[in-house]
Formats: C-alpha cells, structure tokens, sequence
C-alpha cells in the first residue's frame, strides 16, 4: 500500500534535484561506509560519535580494570572475591556479545 505523502515526497526531490540542492555534496561519489546494522545505522552513529559503546565493550573494559586490581592486591580473600566477579564479568560479556550479534 502506497503512503499518502509518497508523491509529495517524490515531487520535492525532483524540484531539489532541478534546482541542483544535491549538487556538490560532501561524499558525493565515493562509496558509502559499510553497515552491520542498516535498519539502525543514524542511531548506531551518533551513540559511535557520543563515545557510546555496545554493552560487552563497557563490560570489557570493567574486566580489564579488575584485572588491573587483581594484579595489585596481595591480599588473598581479596583476590578471590576478584576472581569470583571477574568470572561473573565474563560470562556477562559473553551474554551481552551473543545480544549484540543477533
């Protein structure tokens, strides 16, 4: 079923296209950038250009600063409690990767 403002729409774009609005675009004849994800490319982008990151990304990141801890702690019951949440660490990583591949 055709939208009501589809010839609306097409007729805009050929009165732009006649007075020359997209003449000299920035980009203009160069191949697009590759997309994983079309259906959400703007909002994939301005998070990218946000600093935003996918989940297991932030979540590696808290891995590593764990690890970090771990490498400085002597003290043993510490080190366990470590180990124990940087083992909860992954497995939360590997939950928010297997999400963000679907």
């Amino acid at each position: 079923m055709k939208h009501p403002l589809e010839d609306l729409i097409e007729a805009k774009i050929v009165e732009a296209q006649k007075e020359g609005a997209f003449d000299n675009l920035v980009g203009m004849g160069k191949p697009l950038e590759p997309c994983d994800d079309p259906e959400n490319i703007l909002f994939s982008k301005v998070v990218r250009n946000h600093g935003g990151a996918p989940e297991f990304v932030v979540l590696g990141r808290e891995l590593a600063q764990m690890r970090a801890e771990l490498r400085e702690t002597g003290d043993r019951t510490r080190r366990h409690e470590i180990m124990k949440e940087m083992s909860m660490m992954e497995a939360k990583i590997d939950i928010a990767r297997k999400q963000f591949t679907r």
